[in-house]
């Protein structure tokens, strides 16, 4: 091979990578320009999730008060943060959950004080129980993530794929007093504040997606995280966004 046709092949290989580079950088500029305003926008109430999230699933107590107090005052009810903070522990462990919860509750006890007086909400509907539970968990499971969830990991541990269809996405996603995209969002806030759980990350951006939250929404979120200090989990929000919308959907 000539010198002069290596540097052709060179020059090249190098123009591939440099479209290939510029194609990453502007897919998710390109996804945001491209959705229509009532796909864009987020409302405060919801730009509020991811921070809460990532505070409480770091066990950033200091954070946590400022953003539950945003959050409040954005117009969450008790009960949906009570919620968000709950669901947590599904992601993060029950010590980080419940050290949540027990900011929570300063935080809503410093905001009596002040004469500010959170509206409760609702509480969960009743939750089925046994084969309906089951049932349920596994279609809610599979809407989610757009098809039946398994694979070998599932078939080591068949106890971890039962408690993922009968808890987390059955007792944990039938509780009706929070929306199953503010819990997508929620998840995905903490999973990004975390590090080492970039595949389940991306899972939950797709499962984002698959109902209803727009790329451009998940950017929103995104710069809330950069907001509050937490431009890491912004960081890792952004690329598992990229990866998804560039992966060969069927």
């Amino acid at each position: 091979m000539s010198n002069t046709t290596r540097a052709k092949r060179a020059r090249s290989a190098g123009l591939a990578l440099l479209v290939a580079m510029t194609i990453g950088l502007n897919s998710l500029a390109a996804a945001a320009a491209a959705a229509p305003l009532s796909e864009s926008a987020l409302s405060s109430r919801k730009r509020s999730i991811a921070p809460i999230a990532a505070a409480a699933a770091v066990g950033d107590m200091s954070q946590l008060k400022l953003v539950l107090d945003r959050g409040l005052d954005a117009g969450f009810t008790v009960s949906e943060v009570k919620e968000v903070l709950i669901q947590l522990y599904a992601y993060a462990g029950f010590p980080r959950s419940l050290n949540a919860l027990g900011e929570l509750m300063k935080v809503l006890e410093a905001r009596w004080q002040r004469g500010v007086h959170d509206l409760a909400g609702r509480e969960p509907s009743q939750v089925p129980v046994g084969e309906q539970l089951l049932a349920l968990g596994t279609a809610t499971q599979t809407q989610l993530f757009g098809g039946p969830v398994k694979g070998p990991l599932f078939e080591i541990a068949p106890g971890a794929d039962a408690f993922l269809k009968t808890h987390l996405f059955g007792d944990i996603f039938a509780r009706d007093n929070l929306a199953w995209q503010s819990r997508e969002l929620a998840t995905v806030g903490a999973l990004a504040a975390m590090q080492g759980v970039e595949s389940q990350l991306f899972a939950h951006v797709g499962a984002s997606i698959n109902i209803g939250i727009t790329p451009a929404q998940l950017l929103l979120s995104a710069d809330a995280l950069v907001a509050v200090g937490y431009a890491d989990a912004a960081k890792r929000t952004r690329a598992e966004l990229e990866r998804h919308l560039a992966w060969p959907h069927k």
